[in-house]
């Protein structure tokens, strides 16, 4: 019975479909093994062309008249191709997809349960409250007197920071001089007289 219905479908409508196509296209009249299994027996028959493009497979019913012209025979090739590209194409789109639903799934997956990000939140959130707390002890204890011992403290580095500067300065030049009569590198003249640059004891950069 389904062979009928597929055939007559096919006749009727003289174009190239997948089984799926097919399957949908009877609206479900009949189930894809069933549809699929009418396919491979018409094929068999001869009643049926199969071709398979990559992983698709499309089928188009073979006319009975043998004598058709070249016009048609290009007509029909040109609407399997179609059809096979069309195919083709839904194929990857759907793959495509397939994969991004994975990688998205995946990635859900990797997230803590609800139970194992609990302990998290509220190891944060106990974070924040001490956070708070020593912000609103500083802000309570401030005033004239703790603004006035910042601004000295920052006066007082100022005044070191220059003063550091230009003594490293002065002895960049002396090994500069040093340099002209000096056979080997600066880098091996510094490792000999004792000098350590900022670099080599992890000195933040001074603003």
């Amino acid at each position: 019975m389904a062979n009928k219905a597929v055939l007559n479908y096919l006749a009727a409508t003289n174009r190239p479909y997948s089984s799926t196509d097919i399957t949908l296209n009877l609206h479900k009249e009949f189930g894809k093994t069933a549809i699929q299994k009418a396919l491979d027996q018409l094929t068999e028959e001869g009643k049926v062309r199969e071709k398979t493009y990559g992983k698709q497979k499309v089928y188009a019913i073979i006319l009975e008249d043998n004598n058709l012209s070249n016009d048609d025979e290009n007509k029909e090739k040109e609407a399997l191709d179609a059809e096979i590209l069309r195919l083709t194409t839904d194929f990857k789109t759907v793959e495509r997809e397939t994969k991004q639903c994975e990688a998205e799934l995946q990635a859900f997956i990797s997230q803590p349960t609800n139970e194992e990000a609990k302990p998290k939140i509220v190891e944060i959130e106990k974070r924040i409250s001490d956070l708070r707390s020593k912000i609103g002890s500083v802000s309570a204890n401030w005033n004239d007197e703790a603004e006035a011992r910042m601004q000295l403290v920052k006066e007082e580095r100022a005044k070191h920071v220059k003063e550091y500067r230009k003594r490293k300065r002065l002895c960049m030049d002396i090994l500069n001089a040093i340099m002209e009569g000096y056979q080997g590198s600066k880098k091996t003249l510094m490792e000999e007289i004792g000098i350590e640059t900022d670099e080599d004891v992890a000195m933040p950069p001074l603003q």
